[in-house]
């Protein structure tokens, strides 16, 4: 058995700017050369992401990243441009998120695991799931039209596959020099790979790509989880 995107409206919602393409990349990047659109919906300004010293600009210098990325993917953008660590499922962040789901009109939404390390993760986990049952309510009226029916729903593998269970892997072994190119441009964390508190980024998404890889049989793989509940699992 082997999935096509094909036609299909692949949206990710992520916290911050460099977290697709630590996570999906090399799935957004196969959805778009198997024919599918492609898109990021960025929920965090990735404000407090900071090198050291800090920046005054850094908000402005990772969406100037986020945007050269998402480029070479031929990914449409969208921003939530909310501060770094106040991400919550609150109303007001649930319609922005709604809206911002009506303007790309995903078939699929790919989101964080609800468990993953970071709060902003957490968060935008929870606002992905949320929001896309509701941008398909006619219950909840935005600037954008309903979607005509409920996108599917994946999460997917957690920084350094802490705490996640696989339900699935997508082979990208073809694409992770795209996910790797994409990395690259997000030069002011990838600053920060001798931080203590953080790390190389680079490194631990190729050998996060090698370890599913290895699980699923091929070169590199990403892991996915179904989001299975009523009308998320969708046939294909």
């Amino acid at each position: 058995m082997r999935l096509r995107f094909s036609g299909d409206r692949v949206l990710a919602v992520v916290a911050h700017p460099d977290d697709a393409e630590l996570l999906c990349a090399g799935t957004l990047a196969r959805a778009a050369d198997e024919g599918a659109s492609v898109g990021i919906v960025i929920l965090c300004r990735g404000d407090r992401g900071q090198t050291n010293p800090p920046r005054e600009d850094l908000a402005e210098v990772r969406k100037r990243e986020a945007t050269k990325a998402a480029e070479l993917l031929g990914a449409e953008l969208l921003f939530g441009e909310i501060p770094d660590g106040t991400l919550a499922d609150v109303p007001e962040q649930r319609q922005m998120v709604v809206e911002l789901l009506r303007r790309f009109r995903p078939t699929l939404v790919i989101a964080h695991a609800p468990n993953d390390y970071h709060a902003d993760h957490r968060a935008a986990s929870r606002l992905a799931e949320t929001a896309s049952w509701f941008a398909a309510s006619h219950g909840h009226q935005t600037e954008a039209g309903v979607l005509e029916r409920v996108p599917g729903l994946w999460f997917m593998d957690t920084v350094g596959m802490s705490g996640f269970d696989a339900g699935f892997y997508v082979d990208i072994t073809s694409y992770v020099e795209v996910k790797r190119r994409m990395l690259r441009f997000h030069e002011s964390q990838l600053a920060r790979g001798a931080d203590q508190s953080f790390s190389a980024l680079e490194a631990m998404m190729l050998q996060q790509c090698s370890v599913r890889g290895e699980q699923a049989g091929v070169s590199a793989a990403e892991a996915f989880r179904w989001a299975g509940t009523w009308k998320r699992t969708l046939a294909f």
